[in-house]
């Protein structure tokens, strides 16, 4: 790769260029020309993994695993997820059940909110399914402890990742846990009400593509059919992956050889697109009521890790047989249009050859580094990178605040990062596996005009470190 100096000329040239200008890998699908900036986004919407969302109220309302305690996210658009600040609306002082906590979902039922989830006392063989109570009508809470959710036959047995079927007027819930076929395996138990176990829980043989895991279960009921949707193989495999089943109408969900397993998985790895381990999901719908869609969590690394398992969201579509089309995962960055309903926000990205979906650009000062060899880990395909102390990137962008995404790398120093020529703040750019579209930063709320973000490249790195790159690739900047 040669160095390339930034002047204002080569902006200029950039810039009558860019309508003509395309990408060379997979993240290529996006528009040669800017889209609307109001009208689209893109992933990730956070950076936790096993996320759930549902739309109420107004806003989005997203939860993650976050391990300490239960945070949500909320906000109008989609678009502005990333953006928005969590509230914590759960900790426990139960030693019993404040560890691990994982896997929230949440849930309407009469004029209250239902929030399920799993945690344990340090021990994961310990892990334990749990449900917390809304105090009002709102998703956000605040919400009090409820109960423990217990099958008889499984009082004392692991269990994670709790789902509510809603089947024919009645409650089922679904989890994964012990049983016949997997230490983690599906199983459903039936309820008297949201809060209550009501008798034991069934065992499911699914199929899965490898032997260890069936967890997340997720549910859609359309065209005469309820559709359980599950992630299947270790969770920190590039091959973790979403399998489906199906229900009749009519069929008690209790009876296993009611459910019909779909062959094959219907949601899995994209290699060409960066997409890794794509899973733990689930759905919901737009605004209006209009589309469906998926909430997801997937990793742009093909290692074998736990870790840069962020929150993504595409739409689905529905097949000739009635039964879900999850499609193909899309690439990190990949432009989409937002749910139909969803009013946007007037948020924009910067890539890091200076071409913009709104108002911005990026300079550099000294000699940077830049190509195509990030591929399908970078935006667009491209990114900067140096690691000569006192070299800058300085962003110039209108609006109320920036996110910089870029590459963590074992080869990545730490950068000196500063908005509108105050304080530095050190951030660590690296990593102990290469991860692309990697949140580096999120900046303070700005007043809403005109700002300056830099990143200086100090030339020193962590112990950990084999050299002190600093990676410029996208910035996600917000005007709410």
């Amino acid at each position: 790769m040669r160095a390339r100096s930034r002047t204002a000329l080569v902006f200029a040239l950039l810039a009558l260029l860019a309508g003509l200008a395309c990408a060379p890998q997979a993240v290529a699908k996006q528009p040669a020309r800017p889209a609307a900036a109001s009208g689209t986004f893109r992933n990730p919407l956070n950076t936790g993994p096993d996320p759930f969302l549902t739309y109420a109220d107004g806003a989005y309302h997203l939860t993650t695993t976050q391990g300490d305690s239960i945070r949500m996210w909320s906000s109008p658009s989609l678009a502005t997820l990333l953006d928005a600040d969590p509230v914590t609306v759960w900790t426990d002082t139960d030693t019993s059940r404040d560890q691990h906590i994982w896997a929230p979902e949440f849930y309407r039922f009469g004029d209250h909110w239902y929030l399920y989830y799993t945690a344990d006392d340090g021990t994961d063989d310990h892990h334990r399914l749990y449900v917390l109570e809304s105090s009002g009508d709102d998703p956000t809470g605040p919400y009090h402890y409820k109960a423990k959710l217990t099958p008889p036959n499984h009082a004392n047995d692991f269990a994670i990742d709790p789902g509510i079927l809603q089947h024919d007027g009645k409650l089922y819930l679904a989890y994964s846990g012990i049983n016949p076929y997997q230490h983690n395996g599906l199983n459903i138990a039936p309820m008297s009400n949201p809060y209550t176990v009501s008798g034991d829980a069934v065992a499911i043989d699914a199929a899965g593509g490898c032997p260890e895991v069936r967890e997340g279960p997720e549910f859609l009921n359309r065209n005469g059919r309820t559709w359980m949707t599950y992630s299947t193989c270790d969770t920190g495999k590039p091959d973790y992956q979403v399998w489906m089943m199906s229900l009749a109408n009519g069929a008690d969900p209790l009876v296993p050889g009611n459910w019909t397993q779909h062959q094959g998985p219907v949601f899995s790895r994209a290699d060409d697109r960066g997409v890794f381990g794509p899973g733990h999901h689930a759905f919901f719908t737009s605004p209006d009521g209009t589309e469906d869609w998926l909430i997801y969590h997937a990793k742009t690394t093909s290692a074998y890790t736990y870790t840069d398992r962020t929150t993504r969201a595409q739409k689905i579509g529905w097949n000739a047989d009635g039964s879900p089309d999850l499609g193909t995962p899309l690439a990190m960055g990949a432009t989409q249009d937002l749910p139909s309903g969803d009013p946007g926000s007037g948020n924009h990205w910067i890539n890091d050859d200076g071409r913009s979906s709104g108002s911005g650009t990026v300079t550099y000062t000294g000699a940077w580094n830049s190509g195509t060899g990030c591929a399908a880990q970078c935006f667009w395909g491209d990114d900067h990178w140096s690691e000569q102390a006192g070299n800058t990137a300085t962003f110039t962008f209108t609006g109320t605040r920036i996110a910089l995404l870029s590459v963590k790398d074992t080869g990545n120093g730490i950068a000196a990062v500063s908005v509108d020529g105050g304080p530095e703040q050190r951030v660590d750019f690296y990593g102990a596996i290469r991860t692309g579209e990697t949140l580096q930063y999120l900046s303070p709320r700005l007043s809403n005009g005109p700002h300056t973000l830099r990143v200086r490249v100090t030339g020193e790195h962590n112990a950990s470190s084999g050299a002190s790159f600093v990676s410029v690739d996208r910035a996600e900047v917000y005007t709410d």
